[in-house]
């Protein structure tokens, strides 16, 4: 099973489809073509990095005639895009002001989202809890005056 970690927007409002459901864990498209998966995912900044870093990487393997061995280095960058990409998002909308609500486990993303509205309409109609009952101080009894000694004093009796 899958474990998807649910963002809800800032200003909660009562509208379930604005949930985002980050699956956590490794993503091949992340690996495979880094900068399209990051713009894709609306992260341009990140994006933009990545292509400028990859491309880089390449022109200094060519220009130190490392051949093969200066292209897979950029591979350097899709193997930490693939590892850590969803951790980027997630990022990127906590910088927008979005709050985990938490994590549901489930095979598919559909499966996720109805495990989450179950959980979010049972906390929304779960009653509040009930008061905590505080013993009045007046009707207690008074201290017992005198010195105790280990097990020998007994509260409440002269």
């Amino acid at each position: 099973m899958a474990a998807y970690i649910v963002m809800e927007p800032p200003g909660r409002s009562e509208k379930v489809d604005t949930t985002a459901f980050v699956r956590d864990g490794f993503t091949w498209g992340g690996l495979l073509v880094p900068p399209l998966w990051l713009a894709w995912h609306r992260l341009w900044i990140e994006a933009a990095l990545t292509f400028v870093v990859m491309g880089m990487l390449s022109m200094l393997g060519q220009r130190l005639g490392l051949g093969v061995a200066g292209s897979l280095l950029s591979l350097l960058v899709s193997l930490y895009v693939g590892l850590e990409g969803q951790g980027l998002r997630i990022a990127a909308l906590r910088r927008r002001g979005w709050h985990e609500w938490g994590v549901v486990e489930a095979a598919r993303l559909g499966d996720a989202d109805m495990r989450y509205t179950l959980e979010a309409e049972g906390l929304a109609d779960e009653a509040a809890p009930a008061p905590r009952i505080v013993p009045d101080a007046a009707l207690a009894r008074p201290a017992q005056p005198g010195m105790a000694l280990g097990l020998t004093h007994i509260p409440g009796r002269r």
